[in-house]
Formats: structure tokens, sequence, C-alpha cells
């Protein structure tokens, strides 16, 4: 069974919060706080580890090369 854990940057107030769950095999699950019935869906760790930089670097809208 996966354990998710929500970011520590979030609270109650905000409202745009994810969790992740670590699911073996280098994949991690990714799903909506809000909604933790509604599903996740599955990344490897390094292609999550490219996702949450890009957003870190405001760069998620721009094509890489």
């Amino acid at each position: 069974m996966a354990r998710w854990r929500k970011s520590s940057y979030s609270n109650d107030h905000q409202g745009a919060c994810i969790e992740l769950a670590g699911l073996g095999g280098g994949l991690v699950g990714v799903r909506d706080s809000k909604a933790p019935g509604a599903g996740h869906f599955t990344l490897p760790v390094a292609e999550l580890a490219l996702l949450m930089g890009r957003v870190r670097n405001e760069t998620l809208g721009v094509a890489s090369n």
C-alpha cells in the first residue's frame, strides 16, 4: 500500500496541493490532495524531478531543445 505524503509547503487554505507516494521500481504516484479517491498518475522518479525543476524555474511552458 502506498504511503502518500503532502508537501510541507501546503496548508488547508491554499487549495492547490498534490500528494506523492513512492511506488517502488523507480516510480512515484501523484494525486490531488483534495480528491485522493479520484486516482493518481504514475511517473518515473527522474521525470518527476525534471517536472519539478521546470516548475521551480518557471520554464514549464517553454519547449526544451
